[in-house]
């Protein structure tokens, strides 16, 4: 089974409570779903979150949205992954963070053509680095998933591209290949961690709302680019999630 996964918890040190905030009525969380609900090749949207209680209102989001939940670890993303893996028999999933509340299901579905293309070649893909777009994604094998948490050495595994690389020799890694170019990064940031982020998606998310138009990802670009005031809102922050990063590498 080909599923996605948003990554997800209440708990965040910049930003808490992000995938609860509103705009007009309706969670962040909320349009990430809806988002993902359009992709042409994942058979399930499965939310991953913690078993800390304040992560209840995640799981009661999922159910009213009509999609699958599942709760393991805090500290450990890799785990948590892991058994959801096993509790829904996938074999392939693609992640994407709660905070990318943008996130178009088309590139996700570049992963799994991807996967399914390497499948036709008789190569098993294990990993996709899919670092470097408007929203990371990557795109995981159940087996090097049980690879990977049989060998890792920490619990601490909220950037997981690391714990893949380490293990490289045994695993099939690609880079991602043929995305399309309305998903290559230019000059917008599309990540909820900063106050002034929240400022960002809500004036973008209301401008499309107020004027009755589908939130296409290229029309969502197309607007950002045409409105360069837009985008100035939070591009500053940048640097800072950089930095934050890199502390993971």
């Amino acid at each position: 089974m080909n599923v996605i996964f948003i990554s997800v918890r209440t708990g965040s040190s910049r930003l808490p409570k992000k995938a609860l905030y509103e705009i007009q009525g309706k969670t962040t969380i909320e349009y990430l779903i809806d988002r993902l609900k359009k992709s042409k090749y994942a058979e399930k949207v499965i939310v991953c979150t913690t078993e800390l209680k304040e992560d209840d209102i995640l799981c009661d989001i999922a159910e009213r949205n009509d999609i699958d939940y599942f709760r393991g670890s805090s500290p450990d993303k890799l785990m948590r992954w892991l058994g959801a893996t096993e509790k829904y028999e996938v074999d392939f999933f693609v992640n994407v963070d709660g905070d990318d509340i943008f996130f178009d299901a088309g590139l996700a579905d570049v992963c799994f053509e991807q996967c399914e293309y390497e499948h036709w070649c008789y190569y098993d893909l294990d990993f996709i680095d899919g670092q470097g777009q408007y929203n990371d994604v990557y795109g995981v094998s159940s087996h090097a998933l049980n690879m990977v948490c049989e060998s890792k050495q920490s619990d601490e595994t909220e950037f997981i591209k690391p714990f893949f690389y380490e293990i490289e020799e045994y695993i099939n890694i690609q880079k991602i290949v043929n995305v399309p170019d309305k998903y290559k990064k230019r000059k917008m940031r599309l990540t909820l961690d900063y106050e002034e982020d929240f400022e960002f998606f809500k004036t973008v998310i209301e401008y499309f709302l107020d004027n009755s138009k589908e939130m296409e990802f290229e029309d969502i670009v197309k607007y950002i680019e045409e409105n360069p005031e837009v985008s100035n809102i939070n591009w500053h922050r940048e640097q800072d999630w950089k930095e934050n990063q890199e502390k993971f590498i």
